[in-house]
């Protein structure tokens, strides 16, 4: 009699297990990150009777959750690439807009300035001409500054949320440690079973730290989850989570570097982390904040720098030489806060190989007896040069001294343009001070008509004056001769020689002659003829301010083969195909991330229907064990109304 009531006490007591688990599902349909769970059920040992093996009822192994890790981690992984492209594209977008605005953009700034340049170069007497040219250039330098201030601005904003992330993913990373002692207290009170919500709560932490940063679990038999971050820094092992902290660069303290701290120690890890919001800051930093604020620096560079140049080489209408037009800073030199040495490093512009100039960052080191260079992104160098005043390091447009007494390991930042744009300004004020002519001219001899009486295509520019120069008191006249390829120049008096030009050799090629330095292009005919001569008349005089206006179309950037504008619409195109390309990239893996949820949702998650299927199904067998009990118990009466007689 005990055997059939115990069974059909162990019926009872399973399938109440079984209906309390299915309202506990029921009661977590809509709870983020809850896994559907499901009581084991199996037969119990059965006794040996006179007949064979009679059973003895069911018993409750344990009530697990469905759950797929290989699912799981494919969720957590486009989790992280899907948050790092929306993070990317979403700040580039920013940069992208302010850059390609037709209103705040550079495009038609230049395009402006230059049409007032060739304005002053039409008609170069014209005081509204001039005052137009000086309007237009502070309009362009206002229009650098705030672009800079936008790229300045969003620098600061990407600081203040890498200080937030860093903070998130430390608090994450102290959660799940304290519910890894959780789970294994837990399982040691259960004898092993597991603790399925706390598992479930774990697992929502690390979902959401793969939205901050990509991570990857290594579980151990006991329940615990290491997570690694990085090149395998773990984040959490075991009870202890380390900590990820914001620190200031060794060469600029405002700007944020990510470091992984465990105890007392710490490990730069900032070009390390990949995926998640955190990742897509660092890459977007590095690939579209950084390049963009220099290019808009190297652009104001050679701008000023090729500006004043040929600036230089006029004179404005009270006669006086030419001054700078645009006011620039120079490169910036920053030591690191690690050197122990008392080195010193200065850079400025070459205006010799100022189209060189690049948009890259460099650091210099010193290793006890050489120095060497490399870009901030690891590229060797080439130096050339000693580093000295007489004989300075030359790269990419610039030229550095060294100094002082550096000591072995020693570094140095060198960015020659990231800070430009915010400095570029109007050096000049008073319109007479715009030098719109040359001091002297450089042009084919005209015949009595006004017009050019050379045949050939030859053309002379001027390219620079000597120090303290001096417009020659007589005119220079320039003859060529096609047979013996030169030319023979004479001022009638004590200058005379001869350069030697052939135009399939020599074209482009630079000579100086009574202090000007001029370059000869072209096919001269035999017998043409050019005359350098002092500029007379300066309020009529445009030479050098056409010479000004043909900057707009100069090849002045990478290496002379880009003019201004097109480097500008470079830009726009890189940063717009890099923001293109991080969108659709984004799109792929949420819908990889929408997938791997749907996959997650049909193995884990709560189907009420089902559920509402099993609670009727386990309540008709609730019933049915009830009515055994009641069975048992009308037996047992029957026996012992028959004992009683």
């Amino acid at each position: 009699m005990t055997g059939i009531l115990n069974t059909a006490t162990s019926g009872l007591l399973a399938y109440q297990h079984a209906l309390d688990t299915i309202g506990h599902n029921i009661a977590n349909a809509d709870t983020e990150g809850y896994s559907r769970q499901r009581v084991e059920l199996s037969a119990r040992r059965p006794h040996l009777g006179g007949v064979g093996y009679i059973g003895n009822g069911v018993q409750v192994d344990s009530v697990r959750r469905l759950y797929d890790q290989f699912v799981t981690g494919r969720l957590r992984t486009t989790a992280a690439t899907s948050a790092q492209y929306q993070t990317y594209s979403q700040f580039a977008g920013r940069v992208a807009d302010v850059l390609g605005d037709p209103q705040a953009g550079l495009g038609g700034g230049l395009q402006s300035f230059f049409q007032a340049v060739q304005g002053v170069a039409n008609d170069p007497g014209s005081v509204p001409a001039r005052q137009l040219m000086l309007t237009e250039g502070e309009s362009l330098a206002s229009r650098f500054q705030f672009l800079d201030r936008q790229t300045r601005d969003l620098r600061q904003e990407v600081g203040r949320q890498l200080d937030d992330l860093t903070g998130q993913i430390t608090d994450l990373s102290q959660s799940i440690a304290a519910l890894n002692k959780d789970i294994v207290v837990a399982r040691g009170k259960g004898a092993g079973q597991p603790p399925n919500d706390l598992l479930d709560k774990r697992d929502q932490l690390l979902q959401k730290l793969s939205r901050l940063v990509r991570v990857r679990t290594v579980p151990q038999d006991d329940g615990i989850v290491n997570v690694f971050i990085g090149n395998g820094q773990a984040l959490v092992t075991g009870f202890q989570s380390a900590r990820l902290e914001t620190v200031g660069n060794e060469f600029d303290a405002t700007r944020k570097d990510v470091v992984y701290r465990v105890g007392g120690s710490s490990t730069l890890v900032t070009d390390n982390l990949v995926g998640g919001q955190l990742g897509g800051l660092l890459a977007f930093r590095k690939e579209i904040l950084d390049p963009a604020q220099n290019a808009l620096g190297r652009m104001a560079a050679v701008l000023g720098v090729r500006f004043n140049q040929q600036h230089r080489l006029g004179q404005d209408l009270n006669g006086n030489p030419g001054g700078d037009f645009f006011s620039l800073d120079g490169p910036v030199v920053a030591a690191s806060s690690r050197n122990s040495g008392a080195g010193t490093v200065t850079a400025s512009f070459d205006p010799t190989d100022i189209s060189n100039l690049t948009t890259q960052d460099y650091v210099l080191s010193f290793d006890g007896t050489n120095w060497s260079m490399r870009t901030t992104s690891g590229q060797a160098v080439g130096l050339t040069g000693a580093g000295t005043t007489a004989s300075p390091f030359k790269v990419d447009g610039l030229s550095i001294v060294v100094g002082g007494t550096p000591a072995a390991g020693d570094r140095f930042l060198i960015q020659p343009t990231r800070h430009l744009a915010r400095g570029l300004g109007l050096a000049v004020q008073d319109v007479n001070a715009i030098a719109a002519a040359a001091p002297v001219s450089l042009g084919e001899v005209t015949g009595s008509g006004g017009t050019a009486s050379n045949g050939g295509d030859g053309a002379f520019r001027l390219q620079s004056l000597a120090p303290g120069f001096t417009p020659p008191a007589a005119a220079i006249t320039f003859t060529y001769d096609s047979t013996n390829k030169r030319f023979s120049y004479s001022d009638g008096g004590s200058v005379s020689g001869t350069l030697a030009y052939d135009p399939a050799q020599d074209a482009g090629k630079s000579f100086t002659v009574a202090g000007a330095t001029f370059s000869i292009t072209g096919n001269p005919a035999n017998g043409d003829r050019f005359v350098l001569a002092a500029t007379t008349g300066n309020a009529g005089d445009n030479h050098n301010a056409r010479a000004l206006a043909d900057l707009q179309t100069a090849l002045t950037l990478d290496g002379g083969t880009t003019s201004l504008q097109g480097g500008y619409a470079q830009l726009i195109s890189d940063i717009g195909s890099r923001t293109r390309q991080a969108r659709i990239n984004g799109e792929a893996q949420q819908a990889m991330f929408q997938r791997a949820q749907k996959d997650r949702d049909a193995i884990a998650g709560v189907n009420l229907d089902e559920e509402a299927a099993n609670l009727l199904r386990f309540q008709k067998a609730y019933q049915a064990m009830a009515q055994v009990v009641s069975v048992a118990d009308s037996m047992f009466q029957t026996l012992l109304s028959a004992v009683r007689r």
